[in-house]
């Protein structure tokens, strides 16, 4: 058994878990019907109102929400109470055009400062703790969560977003954290910094590790923790609602809790949409049923997953989801962040109007993830004086890299070297 936050509701029967989501789905979908237009017009497209719905299963009749419908209504159109109302704003996505921005309510961020204090405290953490987030605020909106749900536990919190390798392994050391926040290529980067200086993990005090923003296999996990002797478990969000604070892997490790009470998780087919039978894998479709500023109905997150009912050994009786390893949309999650090949298509052409054929490679190599965007000669680009050669692809490397906040490579190859239909070749092997 372990820790529990909140172990009534963490611990709700089946049919109460249903019922409580009956409620508040009823609720919100009146709230956007209410007060979201885009909600508005798509229900009445299907001639449907809230009181239609009287069953859980009710729920697939409705039509299912998209990242381009986010983008079409940028920036405030999807937010189902008044701006004065909305007390925190982020805008986490990574675009060239427009960003999503996300609101919250005051009693948004409690909602999710209590999400965060379940998660924390099923890993372990309590008031003793101290936890130190590595994580880039802003770019994620992971690291304001963390701090709340820290808070809201009593630990310590120690907020010390990404770069300065040094300085994370010194403060790990001498301010004696217990848990460890951050992507797990991150975690990797900082093994060896450890090692550069010397530092001997038995003078760490370290107990967790909470990996996420990026996906991650199991060879990953048996390496950090053996090399930071942790327990290291899995967190899951979206952008698009709270960050992390949707899913966390309990130490059974046999998939992420997620928290029922306050989201209903589906899976469909990412081709037809339709839902698919109980153990299934696919899409992952997510309806919030608490969020007051950003409601989302049915919201197509992308990421392929399986949902999981059985009963689990530490207790919780909330679903879990299986880790997630693939996407079937083509975006690329790395470094914490989403990449969209066609955003780095866009990027490639803004030198000279054409878009090259181009392939993105992702690997991962001595644990750490790296992206190669490789362009095939062509009449349009190729260039007979080396020196302008060098100039185009300087200034290609300049953008590429400027837009991701990261380095990545940008190599020439052969006409032929791949086929340019597959945008993204994904060789990380995580599963």
């Amino acid at each position: 058994m372990s820790n529990f936050w909140d172990q009534h509701n963490e611990c709700m029967d089946r049919e109460e878990i249903r019922q409580v989501q009956l409620e508040r789905l009823q609720a919100t979908l009146n709230r956007v019907y209410k007060n979201v237009r885009h909600y508005r017009q798509a229900f009445r497209e299907i001639d449907f109102v809230p009181d239609d719905l009287t069953d859980l299963d009710h729920l697939t009749r409705l039509p299912l929400t998209t990242r381009v419908v986010l983008r079409e209504n940028y920036p405030y159109d999807m937010f189902a109470v008044p701006l004065r109302e909305v007390v925190r704003l982020h805008a986490p996505a990574l675009t060239l055009d427009k960003p999503q921005v996300v609101g919250f309510t005051a009693n948004d961020l409690k909602n999710w400062a209590m999400l965060m204090a379940r998660g924390l405290s099923s890993v372990g953490v309590n008031n003793e703790d101290v936890v130190q987030v590595a994580l880039v605020p802003g770019k994620l909106i992971g690291p304001f969560g963390l701090q709340l749900g820290t808070e809201q536990i009593g630990a310590s919190v120690i907020p010390m977003s990404v770069g300065r390798l040094a300085s994370q392994s010194k403060v790990m050391r001498d301010f004696r954290a217990t848990a460890f926040v951050s992507t797990p290529t991150f975690a990797m980067r900082l093994i060896d910094e450890m090692e550069n200086q010397g530092i001997n993990v038995m003078d760490l005090s370290l107990k967790y590790g909470i990996f996420g923003s990026e996906p991650w296999s199991e060879a990953t996990r048996t390496e950090l923790e053996s090399a930071l002797r942790i327990t290291a478990t899995d967190i899951y969000g979206l952008k698009e609602v709270f960050g992390p604070g949707l899913a966390w892997e309990c130490p059974a490790k046999n998939g992420l809790h997620l928290f029922e009470d306050h989201f209903i998780p589906e899976i469909i087919d990412p081709k037809t949409g339709t839902p698919l039978p109980p153990g299934s894998e696919g899409e992952l479709v997510i309806t919030t049923l608490t969020k007051e500023a950003y409601p989302l109905i049915r919201f197509r997150t992308g990421d392929l997953a399986r949902i999981d009912e059985r009963p689990c050994a530490c207790g919780r009786t909330h679903c879990r989801i299986s880790r997630i390893f693939k996407r079937c949309d083509g975006v690329i999650v790395m470094r914490g962040g989403s990449i969209v090949p066609e955003q780095v298509g866009a990027l490639l052409a803004a030198e000279n109007g054409h878009i090259p054929d181009y392939q993105l490679l992702v690997e991962n190599r001595d644990g750490q993830d790296h992206l190669t965007v490789l362009i095939q000669i062509s009449d349009a680009i190729f260039f007979d004086e080396m020196g302008k050669q060098r100039t185009y692809m300087e200034k290609l490397h300049r953008l590429v890299n400027e837009f991701l906040g990261w380095e990545a490579t940008i190599r020439m190859v052969e006409q032929g070297a791949f086929d340019p239909a597959d945008r993204v070749r994904d060789e990380r092997h995580l599963q």
